[in-house]
């Protein structure tokens, strides 16, 4: 089976302008994200979709592969489906162009989840306190008895009526990996009921019935949306350089 990575990088952002290339320690942020995509070597190919030419120079000048999209697009899983058109390969991870650290164990563990024959798709979670529970920014989800997502939230689910002590709590980590034939069908979709409310696109598969197998890791990424995120990445780097 072959193994793409694709990192959707759309060059507008709301909070911080043109973050994907601000500086990260002497190469931009979307530099990094791809060179740290690499450099796990869990993929066969690793391409960067981008509609911005100051993007696709950064990634050319490393050397990398990129896809110019021609299409406006409303979310990352879009963005990448449109590169299938010059993409051969039967497995599509979506890494997150503003995350810059990737963690070669959790890709690895998502992309071995595929080797059970009935998984079509599966994503990341992280275990979080009850106290981050309730940041709608953390994106909950749910699970039945086989780790498949039941449904994703921004509230606090489940509801701790209880006041249970040890009840975990599972965080959504936005990493995707579906096969080819799924993700060309996914993007097809009109948006969901449940999506527009919550404003999850991972919810239009739910409503669907399609199962999403969730895998652990411990990896916290670090997600680039303002300012602050960057001085904490930066300050990241130093650390481990």
């Amino acid at each position: 089976m072959k193994t793409a990575a694709l990192i959707p990088a759309r060059y507008a952002s709301t909070r911080l302008p043109a973050k994907l290339i601000q500086d990260l320690g002497g190469i931009s942020v979307i530099q990094r994200t791809y060179v740290s995509t690499l450099a796990t070597e869990v993929f066969d190919e690793v391409w960067v979709v981008t509609d911005h030419e100051l993007i696709r120079e950064q990634i050319l000048d490393l050397g990398g592969k990129v896809y110019y999209s021609r299409k406006p697009h409303e979310s990352g899983s879009d963005r990448i489906a449109e590169a299938l058109e010059v993409v051969d390969a039967d497995l599509i991870v979506n890494v997150q162009g503003d995350e810059p650290f990737q963690d070669a164990k959790s890709l690895r563990d998502l992309v071995q989840a595929f080797e059970r024959p009935k998984v079509k798709m599966a994503s990341l979670m992280c275990r979080i306190s009850e106290d981050e529970s309730y940041n709608p920014n953390s994106v909950k989800v749910v699970l039945d008895a086989q780790s498949n997502a039941i449904y994703f939230s921004r509230s606090p689910i489940p509801f701790n009526r209880e006041k249970m002590e040890d009840l975990v709590y599972w965080k959504h980590i936005g990493v995707y990996a579906y096969t080819r034939e799924l993700l060309q069908e996914f993007t097809s979709w009109p948006k969901g009921h449940l999506e527009q409310i919550e404003m999850l696109e991972q919810l239009r598969l739910v409503e669907r019935g399609v199962k999403i197998k969730m895998v652990e890791t411990n990896h916290q990424a670090i997600s680039i949306d303002t300012k602050e995120d960057l001085e904490r990445a930066r300050n990241f780097l130093k650390s481990i350089l």
